[in-house]
């Protein structure tokens, strides 16, 4: 086989691969892990169940790669911001409504989130990966905050897991309970107007807590 051909069956394969992925993502997303078929994913990607199994192994292997290709996009996301480049304050609030941003771009995200609290977590620790990619984020915040300490910024009894707690419960709780509060509340989370000023909330939220004495 030549090395031309070899490239192209490597690319070919990634490309399968990522197909699978993205189609799976939003099965489990749909239907989750019990109500989730493999031949549905197979049909809707126009390929087999014997490649599906190929790829990822079973039903369940492929459902944590899901799950870690979902952490992975918002992880990525966050290191595109070079926080280490702004001030803290402007740092921070870059992070919160990166995070806002990417939820309400990605709410399969959150229902797979959702879906695997249910299943309290017995997958999610299955992928040894997502502990070291959620090393980065903590990091981040860390950074952030030891920054805007020094310069007398930030107030000195939070940590970047509290921070990332609030940002993130804030941003899943705008994705996950849209249709039930927006239903009791009339209230449409998704539209426009309402969405830009919830994401400035979430910014002044988060700066106002940093910065209280």
């Amino acid at each position: 086989m030549s090395e031309a051909t070899e490239h192209e069956r490597i690319r070919d394969a990634d490309r399968t691969r990522a197909e699978l992925l993205q189609v799976a993502t939003e099965v489990f997303a749909e239907q989750g892990l019990s109500g989730a078929r493999v031949d549905e994913i197979a049909e809707r990607t126009r390929t087999t169940k014997r490649m599906i199994y190929y790829y990822f192994g079973g039903k369940e292997q492929l459902y944590r790669a899901v799950l870690e290709a979902a952490y992975r996009g918002i992880r990525e996301a966050e290191q595109g911001i070079h926080a280490g480049d702004l001030p803290p304050v402007e740092a921070v609030r870059r992070i919160a409504e990166l995070t806002f941003d990417h939820h309400h771009a990605h709410p399969a995200f959150i229902r797979l989130v959702s879906i695997e609290n249910i299943h309290r977590g017995v997958h999610l620790r299955q992928v040894d990966s997502l502990r070291d990619l959620s090393n980065p984020v903590a990091t981040l915040l860390d950074d952030v905050l030891t920054r805007g300490r020094a310069d007398g910024t930030f107030r000195d009894d939070v940590d970047a897991i509290d921070v990332h707690m609030l940002i993130s419960s804030y941003c899943v709780f705008q994705v996950a309970n849209n249709s039930t509060f927006g239903f009791l509340f009339g209230r449409d989370m998704r539209a426009p107007d309402v969405r830009a000023r919830h994401r400035e909330m979430l910014g002044d939220i988060v700066v106002a807590w940093l910065t209280q004495r």
